[in-house]
C-alpha cells in the first residue's frame, strides 16, 4: 500500500518532536480524543524511536509514522518499531530503495519539478514540500499543478492554523504536516490540555 492510499482521508498530520518518550501515550491519546488519527514523530532526538515503539504498541487506533528518516538504516528501524509509514524531506537513491524492500509506505520530499518528477517515476504520487512556505507555499503549489497534476503534496514547514486552509483548499494538497499542534513548549510543560485544543482546531479544518 501507498502512504497516498493510507493516509486518504486523513487532511492535518501533527509532525511531532519528543524528547521524553513517557509523554508519547499520552500525546497520541489527547490528538487521537481530539480527532487527528495520524502523528508523524520526527527522528530528530534520540527518544523519537522508543516514542513510535510505545504508540505502535499502546495506542493501536493511531496511525503512528517516522519523519526525518534520512538514511536507509533507519528504514528497518522504524518498521520495527511499528511505524507504519515514512516521512523525508527529501530522499537519496539508497533511502528510497531501503523503502522499496521494506515496502513500507513513504512519502519523500520535493522542492523542485525535476525532483517531483523523478520521484513520480519511482511511483510517488504523494510528497512532501518542506519547508513549505519557504519554498513558495500556496504560490508554488498553485503553480506546479498545471505542468504536473499527477503530484500530490504534503506541505510541512510554516503551516499555521490561519494559512491552513489555503493549503487544503488546493487540488495539490492531500494532507498538510502541522507542527504547530503539538509545540515543544507544551511538550516539555505537559500541558496537554492546550494540546488538545490546538488539535481540536486542527482537527476542525
Amino acid at each position: 500500500m501507498s502512504a497516498a492510499e493510507l493516509l486518504r482521508g486523513i487532511r492535518v498530520v501533527p509532525v511531532v518532536v519528543i524528547d521524553d518518550a513517557d509523554k508519547a501515550v499520552t500525546l497520541a491519546n489527547t490528538l487521537l480524543d481530539a480527532g487527528l488519527r495520524a502523528i508523524e514523530v520526527t527522528l530528530r532526538t534520540p527518544a523519537g524511536l522508543e516514542a513510535i515503539r510505545r504508540i505502535a504498541a499502546e495506542v493501536p487506533d493511531m496511525m503512528v509514522g517516522a519523519g526525518s528518516v534520512r538514511r536507509a538504516a533507519q528504514v528497518g528501524e522504524i518498521v520495527s518499531a511499528g511505524a507504519r509509514f515514512g516521512v523525508c524531506p527529501g530522499s537519496s537513491p539508497a533511502l528510497l530503495d531501503a523503502v522499496d524492500e521494506a515496502g513500507l509506505p513513504f512519502i519523500p520530499g520535493a522542492i523542485t519539478p525535476s525532483e517531483t518528477l523523478a520521484l513520480l517515476e519511482r511511483g510517488y504520487s504523494l510528497q512532501k514540500l518542506f519547508p513549505a512556505e519557504l519554498s513558495g507555499g500556496v504560490p508554488y503549489l498553485k503553480g506546479i499543478a498545471a505542468p504536473i497534476p499527477e503530484a500530490q503534496f504534503m506541505p510541512t514547514g510554516g503551516i499555521t492554523v490561519e494559512n491552513a486552509p489555503a493549503y487544503l483548499a488546493l487540488d495539490t494538497v492531500a494532507c498538510i504536516g502541522g507542527t504547530w499542534i503539538a509545540p515543544a513548549s507544551a511538550l516539555a510543560a505537559s500541558d496537554f490540555a492546550s494540546i488538545a485544543e490546538l488539535a481540536r482546531a486542527a482537527a476542525a479544518l
